[in-house]
């Protein structure tokens, strides 16, 4: 197998289109309704090494008997192009587009209808602060109910900063001064501030009266137009990181255009995806605990904006039942609510599953719209919601992501589902779940009878009598997911002829909140446990994989655990390949943005004015893999984000360093320009085609 010819099969898997966004409209017609429903894609290109951007829009023809049953759809016409776009967002009536377009150095903000072009502002130029943030953590993009203003967070400038006695800014002063920032992937991110342009003047303003304690995001315009809802994330007395951590403190927040800001949640907890009602009676978001696991299972709360009361409409979930609703988990659309704003619809992991639910506000009971008469689809990831029609993205190992369409469903119906979008090619990989119990010896007494599971994907068909090499692959957090959806690198490695075991140890999310806290204290001890039962329990019902070629992968936390396999048990598995994994916790503890977490795993508190001790400090030296190294006997690839904030690549350097000094074959690839995620395009061929062939080499 040649270097080509790998790039070849992950060029086809990765340059696969996925849906990441979607808007619906609506145009009743005397017979039929129609609905337009415009989808924004992504889709990697190896030649230029980068990440397209394009919309497609589709035109859906009610039937004339029932405008909530599709008749017709109406081939869909060309991809557009939506390079340079930061973000955009339609008018509430739909006539107007605002988009946050970049050209070179300068960021723009056009308003387009249907001549084209009606205004653009340079929002470089007019020099009120600084960049426009266009992450999910932070960024909107939001139009007021009278479409005379926009909404959006940008940086504050600090050219603007407070004059000195003798005329100079302080900025200009203390040039070197260290500005601290929102860590991993939002290094630029320090400052946030709620920026408002007035379309009739062409003005922009930086809102005044945001606590000067708090970073603001995720700001939606009141019913009123002249106030916003927003969630500020407190910095005091330090930032910690927050990609992948919903554990942050932070508060609701309205603020009017005069600057009176009041404070509408609860104190010393994490809140975020504000999301109001049709009628802008109620706002509904999330809320979790501060500090602890950096992602947990999150309550729906709900706030009656005219008592100003607040209620829980969907609890955290303890331990559920096989099969059942097992909590919220991820973030929620901007659009979610039902046309009468009784009902919420939102995607969440769900066992091995990523499922769409619904809950109803009335009897606040969650009801799964999933189709599962066949379950061809594994993971289900809403898109939006508008005008009662849902958009979802529905994939599984086999299947890339497909476009599905259904509306609400009336109680005790089911969805009618209509397929928008096939993929343009599907796999004959054979994929199944499982699920695993621990046995006694492996029981938490603290959270007992647990189970967990994991997704394997294989090639087929396979030739009588052969066996195939199997790849343990191990996803990080520790606290996210392997749902049974499209992943391009497990489609690119079955494509080659290995099978994979994605593993959703006990911590993983999709398994209650006692799973995820069942790990905390228990890092590197119940987790490996977990991944080699979870290989042996594979291999026992399949015997086409081959016990003799097992390599194990991993990034992160994955890293963390690939490690700790091939030293907890050196003579079982042959290859390893780790991304930027943790490998010393008492090292990493002063080097990562998320400094909470290193306590936190190793069952200590977590306070801001911590100071390591040389008892937790052992602690995490001895739940850590390079207190294994010495054992190691399985050829190691090592992949580093010279860029990492979240993992030190010194984590990596270290352990390279140990293997190399016993004689040990270790290999390190070294990206200095990517972080923790090794995201950029280029990396991912890259360390695709490097693991592959490692694999190749000592399977």
């Amino acid at each position: 197998m040649d270097s080509e010819a790998i790039t070849g099969v992950y060029g086809q898997v990765c340059g696969l289109s996925t849906p990441v966004s979607a808007h619906v409209s609506e145009e009743q017609l005397p017979e039929v309704g129609v609905y337009k429903v415009t989808a924004e894609w992504s889709q990697s290109d190896l030649v230029r090494s980068s990440r397209l951007r394009y919309s497609q829009q589709w035109t859906l023809i009610t039937d004339s008997n029932n405008h909530r049953s599709i008749g017709t759809v109406l081939t869909p016409g060309p991809c557009v192009s939506l390079s340079g776009e930061l973000l955009s967002d339609l008018s509430p009536t739909q006539n107007l587009r605002a988009v946050v377009r970049e050209t070179g150095s300068h960021q723009l903000l056009e308003i387009w209808d249907c001549h084209g072009l009606r205004k653009c502002l340079s929002l470089s130029a007019l020099n009120m602060h600084g960049r426009v943030y266009d992450d999910a953590q932070f960024g909107c993009l939001s139009w007021s109910k009278c479409e005379k203003k926009l909404l959006y967070v940008a940086e504050k400038s600090k050219n603007s900063a407070a004059e000195t006695h003798s005329g100079e800014s302080t900025f200009r002063k203390d040039r070197s001064i260290y500005w601290e920032d929102w860590g991993e992937a939002m290094t630029n991110k320090s400052i946030p501030v709620i920026c408002v342009v007035d379309l009739q003047t062409g003005s922009a303003s930086v809102l005044q009266g945001v606590p000067l304690d708090v970073s603001p995001g995720q700001a939606v315009w009141a019913p009123d137009s002249q106030s916003v809802f927003f969630v500020g994330w407190y910095h005091e007395p330090f930032r910690l990181g927050l990609k992948f951590c919903s554990n942050r403190r932070s508060s609701l927040f309205r603020l009017d255009l005069s600057g009176h800001c009041e404070h509408l949640s609860g104190d010393n907890l994490s809140v975020s995806c504000p999301r109001l009602s049709p009628d802008g009676s109620v706002l509904i978001y999330l809320q979790g605990e501060v500090f602890g696991p950096h992602n947990q299972c999150l309550r729906i709360q709900q706030l009656d904006l005219k008592s100003k009361k607040t209620s829980t409409l969907v609890d955290v979930v303890n331990r559920p039942q096989n099969g059942e609703f097992a909590g919220v988990y991820e973030a929620m659309p901007s659009c979610c609510w039902s046309e009468d704003g009784h009902r919420l619809v939102f995607s969440s992991a769900c066992r091995n599953w990523k499922d769409l639910f619904m809950v109803d506000r009335r009897s606040q009971t969650v009801t799964s719209l999933s189709d599962k008469s066949s379950r061809v689809y594994g993971s289900w990831k809403l898109l939006t919601v508008q005008r009662d029609l849902m958009v979802v993205c529905c994939s599984s190992p086999n299947t890339p992501p497909t476009l599905r369409v259904g509306f609400i469903p009336s109680d005790g119906e089911a969805v009618t589902w209509r397929t928008l979008q096939h993929p343009v090619v599907t796999f004959n990989f054979l994929w199944t779940t499982l699920d695993i119990t621990p046995p006694p010896e492996d029981d938490d007494t603290r959270y007992s009878g647990l189970d967990f599971g994991a997704v394997l994907v294989k090639p087929s068909p396979l030739p009588d009598g052969t066996t195939t090499p199997l790849v343990v692959f191990i996803h990080g957090g520790p606290h996210s997911q392997f749902p049974a959806e499209w992943n391009s690198t497990t489609a690119g490695l079955v494509r080659l002829g290995f099978a994979v075991l994605m593993v959703n140890y006990r911590g993983s999310t999709g398994f209650g909140q006692d799973s995820i806290l069942s790990l905390i204290g228990q890092i590197g001890n119940q987790d490996v446990k977990d991944v080699q039962r979870a290989v042996l329990t594979a291999l026992q019902g399949d015997k086409t994989l081959n016990p003799e070629r097992l390599a194990v992968i991993g990034g992160s936390h994955g890293g963390f655990l690939s490690c700790h396999l091939i030293g907890q048990y050196p003579d079982f598995y042959r290859a390893c390949a780790a991304r930027n994994p943790v490998i010393n916790a008492a090292t990493l503890l002063g080097t990562s943005d998320i400094v909470d977490w290193r306590y936190t795993s190793a069952g200590f508190l977590f306070s801001y004015d911590n100071i390591p001790t040389a008892e937790a400090l052992a602690v995490m030296l001895e739940k850590s893999p390079i207190t294994q190294a010495a054992k190691i006997k399985a050829p190691v690839l090592l992949m580093l984000g010279g860029k990492d904030r979240r993992v030190s690549p010194h984590q990596g350097l270290e352990l390279y360093k140990v293997l190399k000094s016993r004689g040990s074959t270790v290999r390190l690839l070294w990206f200095p320009e990517d972080g923790h995620s090794l995201s950029r395009v280029d990396t991912q061929a890259d360390c695709f085609l490097n693991t592959v062939l490692w694999l190749n080499q000592h399977l």
